[in-house]
């Protein structure tokens, strides 16, 4: 059951607007970053501590590891869908696209969630509310890239192509995750998967990129901390307590909330502009994510006199 927006506790709003902060401004610190080093790089300095601090928490607080290989190998695999392909994109495309729009897009991942769900899962049906949801969100994105764009291969294309490529690996993970990890503690799980992705990533940032810089200014060293230990593990910690407190449908907003603070910030601190194809695009975005979610359009009980 979906909780109304005037039924979510104060403590699940507040902790939905700090989630939405902290991810909205992890697309600014990822792109500082990106000023001094390698997109791959700046992967693995994202999973590895993140992974690092997790598997601390795990220890603290005395959670059982799992020893089986066969959850080891999904944790891999889990690694390179939820972390290192989508981390990797979506670094990639922000050098040629702004914070904002990447953030944008990056919304596109509940709209492919819910479409590789109804392919994978026999109670995850494609209701006619859902079916419009999608449509709508898809014509959002389309109109955020611009329509003339989609014909065109040039290196913004490709950028956005990508970044909307990561959301569908992202959803893909999700997939994955309910049907491989569900018996997890979710702290565990994603202590496993960025433990997968660093595997991934050290070996291949280095062969691609050559060994990973130590000498970087104290304004990326910063925003690696800030996008690995906050945006990434103490996030993760965030996202669960949200879900246990008022479920999955209120999750759904943080994707409406992140865009704005990604905006706002590409703006004030890069000097970003977007165009007004993407201020229409995320409207249409919106509108079809808040048809999936469905609560905007359910009739409330009328209350007794």
């Amino acid at each position: 059951m979906t909780t109304a927006p005037s039924d979510i506790p104060a403590r699940a709003w507040a902790m939905l607007i700090l989630l939405a902060l902290v991810w909205g401004t992890s697309f600014l610190a990822i792109r500082t970053a990106l000023d001094e080093i390698a997109p791959l790089t700046s992967v693995l300095y994202r999973v590895a501590p993140a992974a690092l601090a997790l598997w601390l928490y795990v220890a603290g607080r005395r959670l059982p590891v799992p020893r089986s290989p066969r959850v080891w190998g999904a944790f891999l695999v889990m690694g390179v869908l939820n972390n290192a392909v989508p981390f990797s994109l979506m670094a990639w495309g922000q050098l040629h696209i702004t914070t904002g729009l990447t953030s944008i897009l990056n919304a596109t991942t509940a709209i492919w969630g819910v479409l590789v769900a109804a392919l994978v899962f026999s109670d995850e049906r494609l209701s006619t509310r859902k079916a419009l949801g999608v449509a709508t969100g898809f014509a959002g994105v389309a109109t955020a890239i611009g329509w003339q764009a989609l014909a065109d291969l040039d290196a913004q294309s490709l950028a956005q192509a990508a970044v909307i490529l990561g959301t569908l690996s992202y959803a893909v993970a999700g997939a994955a995750g309910r049907a491989w990890l569900s018996d997890l503690r979710p702290e565990v799980a994603a202590a496993g998967m960025l433990t997968g992705a660093t595997i991934v990533m050290a070996p291949l940032a280095i062969l691609i990129e050559g060994a990973p810089p130590i000498s970087l200014a104290p304004d990326t060293w910063l925003a690696v901390g800030y996008y690995a230990l906050i945006a990434t593990a103490c996030a993760y910690l965030l996202y669960w307590r949200i879900l246990a407190l008022a479920g999955a449908g209120t999750l759904l907003l943080v994707t409406l909330l992140i865009p704005p603070v990604a905006i706002t910030l590409g703006a004030t601190v890069r000097g970003e502009t977007l165009d007004p194809n993407a201020w229409s695009g995320f409207g249409l975005l919106a509108l079809g994510l808040a048809i999936l979610d469905g609560r905007l359009f359910r009739r409330r009980p009328a209350r007794a006199v």
